[in-house]
């Protein structure tokens, strides 16, 4: 303990001192993990006020049904006036959403193209969110995170409460936690991981007033979401993003994701990693730990057309076209489907997992 510059400072054991998660703008590999092993972290004490040196990640409760089971509809890079199918997909949304009575809706970003709100009072909320998921079913929470096309415009638009108030399901933050039913989510913000936004953004121009500098905002994010993953105790634990690990799409693997985020998702478990970029739908496992990659980016204009195909041992499902993708969850069981913009199952997998009991 000791006086400086007339403050108090104390050490506590949250963590706080960068362990797995480094991250360097020269992309240096991670150390290995230590969070069992976490070392002391300062506290700034000031006043009646403790600031920790690593801010939790904002936390939502959001009740699953009386059975305890859970159920919710995925769809990503949507937000297009209706345009390239979007209205199609969202009506079958609609009809998929009512049969299972689903809870919430997730939403993997680029919601709104090509370049994000001008502001809040930017008429394109209404024209591609609220006027195109009419269906009763999708009067449920939305759980947004924000794209790379969403940070071509005014990032922070998409997260003010004013927009909430416009329409109560919107929901949007960079990062925070989602405690449901069974699951705990980890919404992750990816575009500011990826490099080239920042060192060849061609035409476009990024809202980064919120991330720089670069490194120390990625510096805490890692370390909020690995804290986070680390006191989990969920059943289920699924990571949401924009921006793929594991992709055969038109934009592949994030590198830098690979490096920095990989690690932290085969390190605590994680089941499931969600994310859009890519306008398809697939599904990918992976050899090296029991994480399944699902892509839900199909929710307006897609058929790319340059598809990469991957070892077909990992590569379980693959559609370049429209779509959505549908979650059904209890404590021991969970079951995914894949649909198009017809309404028809594509690709469906499930899984189970035994109870534990403690003694």
């Amino acid at each position: 303990m000791a006086w400086i510059a007339g403050l108090f400072i104390s050490f506590s054991t949250l963590p706080c001192l960068p362990t797995l998660t480094s991250f360097h703008i020269n992309m240096v590999v991670p150390t290995k993990k230590a969070m069992n092993q976490r070392l002391a972290s300062w506290t700034l004490v000031v006043g009646l006020f403790v600031v920790s040196c690593v801010a939790e990640l904002e936390r939502f409760e959001h009740a699953g049904k009386p059975d305890g089971s859970l159920s919710f509809l995925v769809v990503g890079d949507w937000g297009r006036r209706g345009h390239y199918n979007q209205s199609q997909v969202a009506f079958q949304m609609g009809k998929i959403g009512e049969q299972l009575d689903i809870d919430f809706i997730i939403s993997t970003g680029d919601n709104f193209y090509d370049n994000g709100l001008t502001g809040v009072d930017d008429p394109l909320f209404h024209q591609s969110f609220t006027d195109i998921y009419t269906a009763p079913s999708l009067q449920k929470q939305w759980y947004n995170v924000l794209g790379n096309h969403d940070y071509r415009g005014n990032a922070e638009a998409q997260l003010s409460p004013i927009l909430t108030k416009m329409d109560n399901r919107w929901l949007c933050f960079r990062s925070f936690v989602l405690n449901a039913g069974p699951a705990e989510f980890f919404f992750v913000d990816t575009t500011p991981f990826v490099t080239k936004y920042f060192t060849d953004p061609e035409d476009h121009v990024y809202d980064w007033k919120a991330i720089l500098p670069r490194e120390k905002y990625l510096n805490n994010l890692l370390m909020e979401v690995e804290s986070a993953l680390g006191e989990s105790r969920a059943k289920w634990k699924i990571v949401v993003g924009h921006h793929a690990i594991k992709s055969a799409g038109h934009h592949g693997n994030a590198k830098e994701l690979n490096i920095h985020l990989l690690p932290l998702l085969q390190t605590y478990d994680v089941d499931l990693y969600i994310n859009g970029h890519d306008h398809c739908l697939q599904h990918i496992s992976s050899s090296d730990s029991g994480t399944q990659f699902m892509t839900s980016g199909g929710g307006s204009k897609a058929w790319r057309g340059d598809v990469s195909w991957w070892n077909p041992q990992e590569l379980k499902f693959y559609h370049d076209g429209q779509g959505f993708m549908s979650v059904e969850m209890t404590p021991t069981e969970v079951s995914i489907k894949f649909y198009d913009v017809f309404g028809n199952v594509l690709h469906n997998w499930s899984s189970s997992k035994q109870l534990s009991f403690a003694i």
